[in-house]
């Protein structure tokens, strides 16, 4: 199936994810992420600041500080990804994608691991995202560790990765957890 397709039938699957629903897959996803071998190493984050219908990431947010863990969260400028560090002081602005990015412009020096985002996942860590292929360039030399943070509705394996796919090293959902690579612990 087209991947254009597959991007507008599940943006319509989570709007309509009930919100209690949501958010006990939320927490329990958090729990997973929180006791991971990956969290528990990393020192810097680099996550985003999701739309409504996505995994709220807010709470990660509050962890990582609560933990003393810098934060990053990623904004585009010539279309590429750059991770600028963020504190509870930062303002953000919207992005013509609709997403927050900061307006601070003190960039993160190395980031141990990203959250990374998407719309549709396969069991082996590939992901649709929107579409602007932002993700793919970035992890294309990104060498640190990367977790996608995923509703089991949004697992699917009818579709093909392309060549400049790349794959999350791991990916934690409601329903079970699955590595790719070998990075999970």
């Amino acid at each position: 199936m087209e991947k254009a397709i597959l991007r507008k039938q599940m943006i319509k699957t989570l709007e309509q994810l009930p919100k209690k629903q949501k958010q006990k897959k939320e927490r329990l996803i958090q729990q997973l992420l929180f006791a991971s071998h990956s969290w528990q190493q990393a020192s810097s984050i680099g996550v985003i600041r999701a739309l409504p219908f996505e995994f709220d990431t807010q709470p990660i947010f509050a962890q990582a500080i609560k933990e003393n863990k810098r934060i990053a969260v990623p904004k585009t400028i010539d279309k590429a990804l750059h991770f600028f560090e963020v504190d509870g002081d930062t303002l953000y602005q919207k992005s013509a994608f609709g997403v927050e990015e900061p307006i601070s412009e003190k960039a993160a020096l190395e980031l141990d691991l990203v959250l990374v985002p998407g719309l549709i996942f396969s069991t082996a860590g590939y992901r649709i995202g929107f579409g602007g292929g932002y993700y793919d360039r970035f992890l294309s030399t990104y060498r640190g560790d990367t977790i996608s943070l995923v509703f089991s509705e949004q697992i699917n394996d009818a579709w093909q990765p392309e060549a400049f796919d790349i794959p999350v090293a791991k990916i934690i959902t409601d329903s079970y957890e699955s590595t790719q690579k070998g990075a999970a612990r």
